[in-house]
């Protein structure tokens, strides 16, 4: 037989886990409502969110800003620029339209093949399952961001890497990978710290094999 819920029967949430939901649906909304506003730059980090699932962890807008940067200077006028499994880099990228350079994002996610033709699918395990029309040694500079910390993800990307580059790496990974870093793609590590969006546990740093402006 059912009976009305008295007011002592219905679960209460403490005023902390209130305020928490109180913020994430604010959050959405805003995020929600800068899509439909009028001007939302389809390439603002952000605008596709992060899936904790892929291990995906979006750079801060003044980390993607300096990588973006210093791609585009490490190209060259008219230069080249792959970005693997680094999406944030490559919106900031896309951001600088109209400047002389050319990109592509090779990224496992598919929510990015939005961006037409430069989305390559991409998956780390099948490092050089790549289009026919993505010549060996056709970039100017290759950024990669491989999507977990382990020696074995490090080297499968390693070989799509050196692949795809004439010549100039900028890998960002974890502090804890800078022997295998070396090992793998020949890569120094930098003073620049890049940082993310969201804190993470483990320190990350970036790694050229080039004369950068990261130093």
């Amino acid at each position: 037989m059912s009976r009305k819920m008295d007011d002592d029967d219905i679960p209460q949430l403490s005023s902390h886990t209130l305020a928490a939901l109180q913020e994430f649906y604010l959050e959405q909304q805003q995020r929600e409502g800068m899509k439909t506003s009028e001007g939302f730059n389809q390439y603002s980090i952000g605008s596709i969110e992060e899936d904790w699932q892929l291990s995906q962890f979006w750079y801060s807008d003044e980390t993607a800003s300096c990588l973006a940067n210093e791609a585009v200077v490490a190209a060259g006028k008219g230069g080249r620029i792959a970005c693997v499994s680094a999406p944030s880099v490559y919106q900031k990228l896309k951001e600088q339209d109209g400047k002389d350079f050319s990109v592509c994002i090779l990224e496992y996610d598919r929510r990015f093949s939005v961006y037409g033709e430069e989305f390559i699918f991409y998956d780390y395990n099948h490092p050089l399952n790549l289009p026919e029309n993505l010549l060996p040694h056709s970039f100017d500079i290759v950024i990669a961001d491989p999507p977990y910390l382990s020696e074995e993800c490090l080297q499968k990307t390693a070989e799509t890497i050196k692949y795809l580059t004439k010549g100039k790496i900028l890998l960002c990974t974890g502090a804890i990978m800078e022997e295998q870093a070396a090992k793998h793609l020949g890569v120094k590590i930098c003073k620049f710290i890049p940082k993310h969006s969201r804190n993470l546990a483990n320190e990350f740093r970036c790694y050229v094999n080039y004369a950068s402006g990261l130093d």
